[in-house]
This record gives C-alpha cells, structure tokens and sequence, in this order.
C-alpha cells in the first residue's frame, strides 16, 4: 500500500506541476544576463529521429521540484505507438536502491512535426505539459529536455553515468539558453559500494 500511495502522490504532484505551466519561483542567483537570456524562447535541436529517441532513459540530473524530489534510480521511457502518440513511462524508487520501484504513466504527441522536438505530455487525458528536446547527442546516448518556464529540466543518458567533460558541455549550452546550472541536481543512478 505505501507504494501505491507513493505512485498516486507523484502523480498528483506532476499534474500539479502541469497545470501550473512553471510556477515556481526563479533562482536568487540569477543574473542580469541570464534574466536577458530568459526572455528569449528555448531553442530544440533541428530534427529528432522519434525511432531512434524511443526507449528508456536515465535521469542523470534534473532542477528538483516537490514530485521528483527523493526520487532516485529514475528512468523516462518512451514507446512510439501504432496511432503516433508516445506512452510516456516514469520509474523511480524514493531515496534508497532497496525501496520498491514506483510508476507513472502518461501519454505524449508531438506538437511541432517539423522538428520532432516539441510535445506535448498529458496526465489524466486532461492535464498537459509542454516537453522541448533542447540538446541531444548525435548518437542518441544522451538528451536534454526542458520547459519554457526553465524552472524544470532534465539531463538524461541511455547509460547510468555520463563523462564529467559530457555532463560540463550540456551544462555550458544550458546556460546559454537562460538556465541557471547551480540549479541542476545528479539524480543517484548507482547504489552505493557496499
């Protein structure tokens, strides 16, 4: 019962985050360049290949809000369906490699078809969120996705770890799109030596 709970939390909790599109506040350590940064619109990367971003990926670091927070050992998956909507899948456990694994499902459509980049995410067939693919590896090992609002963002890798130089670069291009970096938090992939 404590996961079901947990499960149903979270999905509240995301929802919330959904309807309120970014409502929670900016960082204190903004600057007054990167406050002239977030005026302007996240930039998406040209074209995403959907067959080859399908699959799951490794939250390696996100900007914490209330729903992720504690979450660790978290995974995005996505699975193109036969009607062209994404079954959106997010697994997590909730701060220790032993706690049970929880769930959350959602479905996803691609709002701008030109590029593949821009979706939409939709909780309980009512709520939806806007989803921009601002950074992707040419090989498709590692993603960046991000909101509007910068007040969410997430770093993810088909592997549980990423380079130190990889995890440095997409920060840098992070903080020429307006996002402050001190803001983004690793999300525990790898259980602890015992």
């Amino acid at each position: 019962m404590p996961a079901a709970l947990a499960i149903l939390k979270t999905s509240v909790a995301l929802a919330l985050i959904a309807l309120g599109g970014g409502g929670c506040a900016t960082s204190t350590h903004t600057t007054t360049a990167m406050k002239a940064k977030t005026d302007q619109p996240l930039r998406t990367v040209p074209h995403i290949d959907l067959a080859r971003y399908m699959g799951d990926w490794r939250v390696i670091a996100n900007i914490p809000y209330f729903a992720e927070k504690g979450c660790i050992d978290s995974i995005e998956t996505y699975r193109l369906r036969a009607d062209g909507k994404i079954d959106n899948i997010f697994t997590f456990r909730k701060k220790s490699f032993d706690a049970p694994q929880g769930q959350v499902r959602a479905l996803a459509r691609v709002h701008d078809t030109q590029t593949n980049a821009e979706w939409r995410i939709t909780f309980f067939k009512v709520i939806t969120a806007k989803y921009l693919i601002l950074d992707l590896d040419p090989d498709y090992r590692w993603t960046v996705v991000g909101h509007p609002s910068r007040n969410y963002g997430w770093i993810m890798a088909r592997d549980k770890t990423l380079p130190d130089a990889t995890y440095a670069a997409i920060l840098r291009r992070l903080t020429a799109q307006g996002y402050d970096p001190a803001r983004f938090e690793k999300v525990p992939q790898l259980p602890p030596a015992r």
